[in-house]
């Protein structure tokens, strides 16, 4: 009997690593997963050594070996997808100058707001924001200017362990594609000269399938076994579960709830919507992007009130209760919000609140806010493409609650579609590893060869009429909530004698 090949394939996430021995036909044959690593979050801060990734992909894949050490040796390419908006800075040596600023940090708020006067009519200067990366490397120069000066590279974390694995520094035009905006020039000018820099610090550029190099001979256990395996580019972490969707072609639409929540449509053409990203995805065009909610916001509920069966358990339990009959409107913006308002100032709120409610109706609030979120996001790329999409591929941990879904079906008003893989970034980093080796002619044909569905959930037009009703509901109260988020924040950094106050400095 021929023995089965597999590909490694790896989904760095926003709080846990996992890592994958995957077949040619899409089956997952072993699978080790960890939390962390631990970030270090405070009042509008949030960093975390990269070291911490290596360590978790050692143990992860340490794991696997140890699992299946059989299979484990017929592994033929590795593939890692993770996290973005998350800046890694190298000196010359390759050595980390300081932790890499997260996803959620928003620091550069203020040095973003005059970048952007600076730039003037550079087409990038839109689009910078306190999680931009411009705006990262503007306030790196400003609070740390020896680290500043010692920057030879910019990389994203998938594009870190690549390196560590390899020994080369790349990336791919998808991850990089607002620094790669920025070295382009506007009157003679471009947005990294702007700043002190040089295109330099951007890493040479592949497609998601091309090989970076094959891993090193001098590397420890687990990966002292795979020398010379193929290390392919790979895409960032929504990118990669959208293939593993099956939703990576033009006229689709996904949305993706891992830690926090991502949704877009794709399109043949290029099209502008506010506040939403817009990305060439290499052939497609995508409209849509990352929020700072999702099912952490579930899990933030969670631990509020106590659950004590998991967060899937305890919402399951808690939507089984009786609802109020006068709903809650909830505000998602827990950690201030990117898309599509790219404010790290917006604050949640529970709105409508009575003696006579309840944990069951907080929980359907908070996702009914998500949904809410969903909509706004939907709608404003579908008028921006000029069509409609008839379903959203659904993936991520939110996907395995069958209630979210149909709340996201009824809410969003198309077909929610669950994919049979229940970890969609580590197929789909597998579909780039069996693309890039040339199993597949293309990553079409890989999504259809290795993507089934599991699940279909219809809109209720029943229930059309009440939530549109609460749509705009909770659009009136994101408007009205707005300015008194800002002077909340504002309030924090002038609030030292609040009773209670132990150390301002580290409120999150």
């Amino acid at each position: 009997m021929q023995q089965i090949s597999v590909v490694l394939a790896c989904d760095l996430g926003g709080s846990s690593f996992r890592a994958a021995l995957i077949a040619p036909h899409g089956a997952v044959l072993a699978e080790s997963a960890a939390a962390g690593p631990a970030l270090d979050d405070r009042l509008g801060h949030s960093e975390v050594a990269a070291e911490g990734w290596w360590a978790l992909l050692l143990e992860t894949v340490g794991d696997l070996a140890r699992q299946q050490p059989g299979l484990f040796a017929r592994v033929e390419a590795i593939a890692i997808c993770g996290v973005t908006r998350t800046q890694i800075f190298l000196g010359n040596d390759g050595s980390e100058l300081r932790p890499a600023l997260t996803w959620k940090d928003a620091r550069s708020d203020a040095v973003a707001a005059g970048l952007r006067e600076r730039l003037g009519g550079h087409p990038e200067a839109g689009r910078i924001n306190a999680f931009h990366p411009l705006a990262r490397l503007a306030w790196l120069a400003e609070a740390e200017p020896e680290n500043f000066r010692a920057l030879a590279r910019v990389l994203e974390p998938k594009d870190y362990l690549n390196f560590r694995l390899t020994g080369s520094q790349a990336s791919d035009p998808v991850s990089m594609a607002r620094l790669i905006a920025c070295a382009e020039t506007h009157d003679g000018v471009s947005a990294l000269a702007a700043i002190g820099l040089s295109p330099a610090v951007i890493p040479p550029i592949l497609e998601p399938c091309d090989a970076v190099e094959p891993v090193r001979t001098d590397l420890p256990a687990p990966f002292d076994r795979l020398a010379g395996i193929p290390v392919f580019c790979g895409c960032n972490d929504t990118w990669a579960a959208v293939a593993g969707l099956g939703a990576l072609r033009a006229g689709y639409a996904y949305n993706i709830s891992g830690t926090t929540e991502v949704l877009g449509v794709l399109g043949p053409k290029q099209a502008e919507a506010e506040g939403l990203i817009t990305v060439d995805w290499r052939g497609l065009w995508h409209l849509g992007g990352p929020s700072q909610n999702g099912a952490d916001t579930a899990a933030w509920l969670v631990e509020l009130l106590g659950g004590s069966d998991g967060v899937g358990g305890t919402i399951e339990r808690l939507l089984a209760g009786q609802r109020h009959p006068q709903p809650v409107i909830f505000l998602p913006y827990l950690q201030g919000e990117r898309v599509p308002y790219w404010n790290p100032n917006l604050r949640g709120a529970f709105v409508g609140l009575g003696r006579r409610h309840g944990p069951t109706d907080l929980a359907y609030a908070v996702l009914e806010g998500v949904a809410c979120l969903n909509r706004l996001v939907l709608e404003r790329a579908e008028a921006a493409l000029g069509s409609c999409v008839e379903e959203i591929r659904f993936g991520g941990g939110a996907a395995a609650n069958p209630a979210w879904a149909q709340i996201k079906a009824d809410l969003c008003g198309r077909h929610i579609v669950v994919g049979r893989a229940r970890e969609p970034g580590l197929l789909g980093a597998a579909i780039i590893a069996w693309t890039g080796l040339g199993r597949f002619a293309s990553l079409e044909a890989a999504q259809d060869a290795l993507v089934e569905v599991a699940h279909r959930y219809e809109p209720d037009p029943a229930r059309r009429p009440a939530y549109d009703a609460l749509y705009a509901l909770y659009r009136r109260s994101e408007e009205a909530l707005a300015p008194i988020s800002a002077d909340l924040t504002a309030l924090a950094q002038t609030s030292a004698a609040l009773p209670g106050l132990a150390n301002p400095e580290t409120t999150p």
